[in-house]
């Protein structure tokens, strides 16, 4: 529902947000490529390497993370086995279920590109604290308004 509250510079808060998002994203996309990675297999690096801590990451978890379908997901993870930064292994609990592990290649590579991010989100968290702080200033508002407006109605 449209919110006739919204002010140019609630529009212009937004906007500059997604810019930032965006200009993220871009910086992300052209690392994994300068590291010689498809922003997909990085991403789908990523979330085998997070899920480690929950125990081994299946296709299916994999596909979910990525927002894919499952047969565009083993095609991925093909292509990462074929280039040797990931492994597959049977669970042993559920013969079904094809587990996945970062090889020592996989993490080295992953690690390397991990470090760049982290530099990249220490640089712009200034700015995304502050955008972040106005969406959250502007949110109370709009919140205190329609208490007001309720209370009133």
């Amino acid at each position: 529902m449209a919110d006739a509250r919204l002010t140019d510079e609630d529009y212009e808060m937004l906007a500059s947000f997604r810019f930032a998002l965006r200009k993220f994203i871009a910086f992300s996309e052209a690392a994994a490529r300068r590291d010689g990675l498809t922003p997909r297999q990085h991403q789908a690096l990523l979330g085998i390497r997070a899920m480690q801590g929950q125990g081994a990451a299946s296709v299916s978890d994999l596909a979910a993370f990525l927002i894919l379908q499952h047969n565009s997901t083993v095609e991925l993870v093909d292509r990462l086995v074929a280039a040797g930064f990931v492994a597959r292994a049977t669970d042993p609990e559920d013969g079904r279920r094809v587990r996945l592990a970062l090889t020592g290649s996989g993490e080295a590579r992953l690690a390397a590109l991990s470090q760049t991010h982290l530099d990249e989100l220490e640089q712009i968290g200034p700015e995304l604290r502050r955008l972040l702080a106005r969406i959250q200033r502007y949110r109370r508002r709009v919140r205190g308004s329609a208490r007001c407006g309720d209370a009133g109605g």
